[in-house]
This record gives C-alpha cells, sequence and structure tokens, in this order.
C-alpha cells in the first residue's frame, strides 16, 4: 500500500481506482449509439410488456454498458460507509462499475466482501479485469450465472443489498437475500422510474409496511428505491 494510499480519507481518491472509475464513466458516456441499436429487441423486457427472457437480454446486451452514474456511485459509497457494511450482495454487476464503488466501501470499512452476480460470461471477465486493475478484487467474489441460483448460497449477516439487473428479478432476488439480511440493512434498488410499470411489484411489497421494510423512492437519477429491514 502506497503513503497516499494509507492516508486517504477514501479508497475512491487512491490513482489506480479513480483512474479507472474516470475511464470507465468516459467508455460509459459513449455508449449511447450501443443502447439505441439494441433497443428494439430489449424495450419490451425492461418495460415489462412480456415475460424476461433472461438469454436473449444478455444475447443483445453483452457488450452494452448500463452503469450507476457518478453520483450514484458516491451514493452507495457513503452509505456503505455509513452502515459500516462488511457484506454487500449485488445483483446485476455488469462491467463492475457499482463493485468498484462498494468495494471501496468495504476497504475503508476495515475489510469484508462484496458478493455480485453477472449472468453474461464476457461481462463477469471484465468486472473480475477491472477490480483486478483497482486493487480490489479480494474484496469481491463475483458469481457467474442466474442469481437466484449463485446468490442461494451467500451467508449472513448481510448487511447492504445492489439491486441493478433484470428488473422481474428484482423481488425474487430480495425474498432470496431476506432471511439473511441483518436488522437494519440497507437495499437498494435502481431504475424505479424508468421502469415504473416493471418494477410496480417490487415496490408495492417493499412499502407495504407488511414484509419488513420501510421504503421511499429517492429523486436520484432514474430513481432509486431506499429500504430498511426492519426484521
Amino acid at each position: 500500500m502506497s503513503s497516499f494510499e494509507a492516508v486517504s480519507p477514501s479508497s475512491l481518491l487512491a490513482p489506480r481506482v479513480a483512474s479507472l472509475l474516470e475511464q470507465l464513466h468516459r467508455q460509459a458516456r459513449t455508449d449511447l449509439l450501443r443502447i439505441l441499436r439494441v433497443a428494439p429487441f430489449v424495450v419490451p423486457d425492461f418495460f415489462g410488456l412480456r415475460k424476461v427472457d433472461d438469454d436473449r437480454l444478455s444475447r443483445h446486451m453483452r457488450a452494452t454498458y448500463l452503469p450507476v452514474s457518478r453520483s450514484q456511485g458516491q451514493m452507495l459509497y457513503l452509505m456503505a460507509r455509513a452502515a459500516d457494511a462488511r457484506r454487500i450482495v449485488e445483483f446485476g454487476t455488469s462491467f463492475g462499475i457499482s463493485t468498484l464503488y462498494l468495494a471501496a466501501a468495504v476497504k475503508d470499512n476495515g475489510g469484508g466482501v462484496v458478493v455480485g452476480s453477472e449472468l453474461d460470461a464476457s461481462k463477469h471477465a471484465k468486472a473480475r479485469e477491472h477490480l483486478r486493475q483497482a486493487g480490489l478484487e479480494e474484496l469481491t467474489d463475483i458469481r457467474l450465472g442466474d442469481a437466484l441460483q449463485t446468490l442461494a448460497s451467500v451467508e449472513g449477516p448481510i448487511d447492504m443489498v445492489l439491486l441493478d439487473g433484470w428488473k422481474d428479478s428484482y423481488l425474487p432476488v430480495l425474498k432470496l437475500l431476506q432471511p439473511k439480511l441483518k436488522p437494519r440493512a440497507i437495499v437498494l434498488a435502481d431504475n424505479i422510474f424508468r421502469f415504473k410499470r416493471a418494477l410496480r411489484t417490487y415496490v408495492e411489497y417493499v412499502q407495504s409496511g407488511t414484509n419488513g421494510f420501510v421504503s421511499s423512492t429517492l429523486e436520484i437519477a432514474d430513481g432509486f428505491e431506499l429500504s430498511v429491514f426492519t426484521g
């Protein structure tokens, strides 16, 4: 560890992490054309207009960045730090941009693990490569495959969950992890505004007041549903 990293108040400021995040966010900003090309094939899935076929979605979105924004990433880092999160679960790792923010927080909290799940093999490989470049790989366990299978063996207690994969899987993944959530665990779900129809059942579940959560939709970027597990 360099002297800079040893005294820095945040691992996000370490040169190798900061430069990699800058590069990845820049690449994501230039990805609009690719997203527009595949949109006709995936819009019905994202908006809940037909049953999601994970293989079809993965095939069309294989090379596409769908990352959290820089402001969302900073929020993830700060919330994980504030919660002293040591075990974080992420559904939808993609190229690992959000994972970098979460792993930096876990490192600065004194250690732990971010367990991620990614369906696409090429994205899985890229995410692991990015985490190696940032020097954060040892704080992560990125699993390849269907999240309902790869995350079934995650050990508790879980301090924090990020849901940012295929929208119709948010609620099944949450229910899978719920028995392992630590009291006052934080659950964040992205894209609440854009995929309002597809995520209606999820939002109703966490906002009902009868399923173990208190929850509110934050007007950040495309909408973050912030839920706290009450046990």
